[in-house]
């Protein structure tokens, strides 16, 4: 055999493979929020991690936690990162919706959630959490992750959670704009926002969730029951992508151990998704500020998640018979 026809039988091996992994990719939805604690599935993406699972991977936006649950549940999205929330457990007890993983994690060493108050009310005497009682607090909706945490709040604090006022709001957006424009008197949220929203002179700081909730697995990574029993391949090349997501992030974002070419890299490719419709030099900063840590390996933090089903049944949220078995898959990560 010449050497030319060697060449041109390694350019037809070549390009056979790529045809067959082209054909062995499968196509998935990950549902996501634009949001800094949100990506390690952009890293994924970018870095050709899913494709290298043998993943065709298509973004599915979202506003709030409970709509993301309702679209694995009906098949439009095949994987999901957010908030447990009452609306995902009572999924879970139906049978539809499993939790696979954990990604982002308050860890009292990084700028977690950030609890927030109107100058208004900060001035009216909200100093500090503990002074929530008698005010309003918006929320997303009944049953949500923020519903949680002011729950939290009033529990460690010694009152009851019917003395704070709370305002479902439905959308993040809607929060951001009401607490702007003092329509009500504090909220939680992630740092990416908080840190920007406290830039205005009219919001201020008065907590953070890690004093309330200091293991809390903020997010987790979920799927359709059906994925986690019968297809546990596609299950295990997700999370292997996704984990490694997570480790670039965390590498670049929260320990910078990968230095500072990788940070802005990391920033870079993260703009985007998240503060895409603001130039680099706006958005970076942005970024930079909602670096929460995300699970090594997207380890699951159980106790935490035992905490909030424990809460969501005490409130009638969800059944009293849905168990953890029900909810969490555990044979995929470590889980502690």
């Amino acid at each position: 055999m010449t050497l030319k026809q060697k060449i041109l039988m390694l350019m037809i091996v070549a390009l056979t493979l790529d045809i067959t992994q082209a054909k062995a990719a499968e196509k998935i939805t990950v549902g996501a929020l634009r949001w800094t604690s949100h990506a390690a599935s952009f890293v994924a993406y970018e870095r050709g991690y899913f494709k290298n699972a043998g993943l065709n991977v298509k973004f599915k936006f979202f506003k709030a936690a409970q709509p993301m649950a309702i679209a694995i549940a009906s098949g439009d999205v095949d994987f999901g990162v957010t908030a447990t929330t009452g609306g995902l457990i009572n999924l879970a007890g139906k049978g539809a919706i499993k939790i696979i993983g954990g990604a982002l994690h308050e860890d009292k060493s990084i700028d977690g959630m950030m609890i927030l108050a109107s100058k208004k009310a900060y001035d009216a005497g909200l100093k500090t959490p503990a002074d929530l009682k008698g005010h309003t607090f918006g929320i997303t909706q009944t049953g949500s992750s923020f519903h949680y945490m002011a729950h939290k709040i009033a529990q460690k604090e010694g009152f009851l959670d019917s003395d704070i006022i709370l305002k479902p709001l439905q959308k993040v957006g809607a929060l951001i704009g009401a607490l702007k424009t003092q329509q009500i008197d504090a909220l939680a949220m992630v740092p990416h926002i908080a840190k920007n929203l406290i830039q205005n002179p009219n919001i201020i700081m008065i907590g953070k969730i890690s004093d309330y909730i200091p293991d809390y697995q903020v997010t987790t990574v979920f799927t359709s029951t059906k994925n986690a029993q019968d297809r546990p391949k596609l299950v295990t090349a997700f999370l292997k992508a996704f984990s490694k997501g997570v480790a670039d992030f965390d590498a670049a974002l929260v320990d910078k151990t990968a230095g500072k070419k990788a940070e802005v890299a990391m920033i870079k490719l993260i703009h985007k998704y998240v503060y895409s419709d603001k130039p680099y030099d706006k958005a970076a900063p942005l970024i930079k500020n909602g670096a929460m840590r995300l699970n090594k390996g997207a380890r699951l933090d159980l106790k935490s998640i035992q905490d909030q089903l424990d809460w969501f049944k005490s409130e009638g949220f969800v059944k009293n018979n849905i168990t953890m078995k029900m909810l969490v898959d555990p044979q995929y990560v470590k889980t502690y």
